[in-house]
Order: C-alpha cells, then structure tokens, then sequence
C-alpha cells in the first residue's frame, strides 16, 4: 500500500499538468459558447419573440404545423423539450430537492 502511495504521489503533478492541458481548450470553447447563449434576452430581442409565440399559437389554430418539414417539426421538438427541461430544473432548484416540497 505504501508503494503505491509513494507512485501516486510522484505522478500526480504530471497527471494534473495533462488534466489542465486536456482540459483548457475545452473549457474556453465551452465559456464561449456559454456567454453567448445563455444570456438573457435584451429588450430589442422580445418583440421577435412574442411575434414569433403568436406565429406558433396561429399555426396551432389552423392547423399549417401539420406542413413542416420533418427537419423543422424535429428542431421544434427539441427546442420544446429543453424548455420543459429547465422548468423542471427551476423547480428542483425552487423546492431544494428532486421529491417533494417540505411543508
């Protein structure tokens, strides 16, 4: 058990130098990538916004949804899901726990 101690602390600084190394690159691609999209919307940014909900709910309505493309009806989906996915990550924050309130 000592020896394999004594090995690991000698190869941890080069370990942790190949982490950092691996990891840098990768940490400023995603810091990037992270200060662009999620930031709030501006004030410029809602009035596209809310036309492009009446857009959606009108289509709704009438039925124009069922002409989309399978590339459109499938990006549609996903950007669903992951607005469904942080409201539930918002109410796991809110309620401090994944089951249940505490009351």
């Amino acid at each position: 058990m000592a020896k394999f101690v004594r090995n690991f602390a000698e190869k941890a600084p080069a370990l942790v130098s190949a982490a950092v190394t691996y990891s840098k690159p990768r940490l400023a691609t995603f810091w990037y990538y992270a200060k662009v999209e999620l930031v709030p919307p501006t004030p410029a940014e809602l009035p596209a916004a809310i036309q492009s909900a009446k857009k959606i709910i009108q289509s709704g309505k009438t039925g124009s949804f069922k002409q989309l493309t399978v590339k459109e009806a499938m990006l549609n989906g996903l950007v669903t899901t992951e607005v469904w996915m942080w409201f539930y990550i918002g109410e796991i924050i809110g309620k401090r726990g994944i089951i249940g309130y505490d009351v």
